[in-house]
């Protein structure tokens, strides 16, 4: 399984273009998962590409019904949660978000929120950040992320 991972888009209509593009150029993704900050960036998404869609609300989406702030999902028996990541106070160390990754057995974490890519494998979970496709902090360049799911979990940054 291959999944296009991106978060923080707000708003930012000419990236998120972009992304529709890579999307319905590749072959072989199976599902896109956006992980807030903006869900209505998400839905403009979904109804421009034929491929399976999750996304969640970040700290900046008000009044978005039926999406729910975190979810966990089963792909090839590997359980993973998605999560904005604000409410874990990220910006100043991933402890609890290890910790909650502990809790409920997790493979594998998708978050967002600080708009920098992380990719750090800790005792078999990986804690996973996509970056931000439009507002980039700390350095760091517009990505999103590409999370190939076999027996192994395998996380990849991509620039654009």
């Amino acid at each position: 399984m291959k999944i296009l991972v991106l978060s923080d888009s707000h708003g930012d209509i000419e990236k998120i273009e972009e992304i529709i593009k890579i999307i319905n150029s590749s072959k072989d993704i199976d599902m896109i998962i956006h992980l807030g900050d903006f869900a209505k960036d998400a839905i403009y998404i979904k109804n421009n590409i034929s491929i399976e869609m999750k996304n969640i609300l970040g700290n900046c989406d008000f009044l978005i019904d039926r999406v729910n702030e975190e979810e966990i999902l089963n792909i090839n028996d590997k359980k993973i949660l998605l999560t904005h990541g604000h409410k874990y106070n990220i910006k100043d160390n991933l402890n609890n978000l290890y910790y909650r990754a502990k809790e409920l057995n997790l493979d594998l974490i998708l978050f967002g929120h600080i708009h920098k890519p992380i990719n750090f494998l800790e005792e078999n979970i990986l804690l996973f950040n996509p970056g931000s496709i439009s507002e980039p902090r700390d350095g760091s360049r517009n990505s999103y992320g590409i999370i190939r799911i076999s027996d192994i979990i395998k996380g990849e940054i991509v620039e654009i």
